[in-house]
């Protein structure tokens, strides 16, 4: 399981000229699954996002989490998390889940992440065609991959 985390002031993800999600000050994921995902990276994950310490506390030190400042969530999936570019110049997805795989571990997920944030999670919609805007704050972006936990 591979997440991209941004820190946003907003962020909104749209499907056929509709917003399907929308946050202001939080974090949008985007998250990619591979065959081999359990519950267990699926907890480890949401308990880890949430707990991040990547906003700014009263002296300017990245030092509160989401729930601390009142964050909310957007949650995308995005299977191109998991391209291999090792050979030619065509990415290969073989390492990405299918969907039979992946849509109930990014069900779970959005589950198991609310379970941890104040404020709810919102999402875009899995194998959508979906336009993401986001105005990343800082910036601030964390890679996390859950095959790299130690």
């Amino acid at each position: 399981m591979r997440l991209v985390v941004q820190r946003v002031s907003s962020s909104s993800v749209t499907v056929d000229n509709q917003i399907v999600g929308e946050i202001g000050k939080g974090i949008m994921i985007l998250v990619g699954f591979e065959k081999e995902d359990t519950i267990e990276d699926l907890e480890w994950a949401a308990k880890k996002v949430s707990q991040l310490r990547i906003f700014d506390d009263e002296n300017g030190v990245m030092n509160l989490s989401l729930n601390q400042v009142g964050g909310e969530v957007l949650v995308i999936s995005q299977f191109t998390l998991f391209a291999s570019t090792k050979k030619g110049n065509r990415p290969s997805y073989i390492y990405a889940a299918t969907p039979n795989i992946a849509i109930p571990l990014y069900e779970e997920f959005k589950k198991i992440l609310a379970q941890y944030t104040e404020n709810g999670v919102k999402c875009g919609i899995f194998g959508a065609d979906m336009k993401v805007a986001l105005v990343n704050d800082g910036p601030v972006t964390i890679i996390i991959d859950t095959k790299n936990k130690q």
